[in-house]
């Protein structure tokens, strides 16, 4: 579904991602780990066309998008919801999920319902503005407002940074559910353990390169991941 190919970044002169290649299947979940500054972040901006690459190319769907405008991803069935959430903090919950959906026409109610029943905290705040939710109703709200676009892929950005345990448990059932029900998943999660506990493949990321993968389960029980990651010993 999506194919990254000897990916180039740069930040000014920071060479931030270094020739970065991997693949995501359909209906698959691929996290990539890595500590702070390993290029995770810039390599999914770049996929969601909010960084331009220097070299390389991303294909989603048979189609080139390494040069597509952001905007015009939503439409082609790839929604990223990034790090820090950025929900419209003036904006209603309600209005935010109806800007989700603004690359499709026709009627979304019966879609907001759904949304709604998979997060009934947004419904009992549908009418407050956004920016009065805690964090943990914040990225309820980013990855609902992300799913209203209908994504075949959906990219998450640190989904459980700054929660706390029981809403990270609570976000990662979330992605387990939305993975059910056919969306394919490309995971950034700073918490190794959970990312590797759903995660059917994962990348390792070290000063913008892979330096390890295989999947989760073989990740999780590599004695190198569980020092450097999973707080083993």
């Amino acid at each position: 579904m999506l194919k990254v190919d000897n990916l180039n970044v740069y930040y000014g002169k920071i060479h931030a991602v270094k020739d970065l290649s991997f693949q995501v299947n359909e209906g698959e979940i691929v996290s990539l780990i890595g500590a702070n500054g390993a290029g995770k972040s810039t390599t999914l901006k770049t996929i969601s066309g909010l960084l331009h690459p220097k070299g390389g190319s991303i294909t989603f769907l048979d189609k080139d998008i390494t040069r597509a405008p952001a905007h015009s991803l939503p439409a082609m069935g790839l929604a990223h919801v990034p790090e820090g959430r950025r929900v419209f903090l003036q904006m209603s919950v309600q209005e935010n999920l109806e800007m989700g959906a603004f690359t499709r026409s026709g009627d979304i109610s019966r879609d907001i319902k759904d949304i709604y029943r998979r997060f009934p905290r947004l419904e009992e705040r549908k009418n407050q503005p956004a920016g009065t939710l805690s964090g943990g109703e914040q990225q309820m709200l980013a990855m609902g407002r992300a799913m209203m676009s209908k994504p075949r892929l959906l990219i998450l950005d640190e989904p459980s940074m700054g929660l706390a345990p029981i809403l990270v448990q609570q976000i990662f059932d979330i992605i387990k559910e939305l993975h059910r029900r056919g969306t394919t998943i490309l995971l950034v999660e700073q918490n190794a353990e959970m990312a590797l506990s759903i995660a059917h493949r994962a990348y390792v990321l070290e000063s913008g390169r892979i330096v390890l993968s295989g999947t989760g389960k073989q990740l999780s029980e590599s004695e190198d991941i569980k020092k450097a990651y999973l707080g083993g010993h």
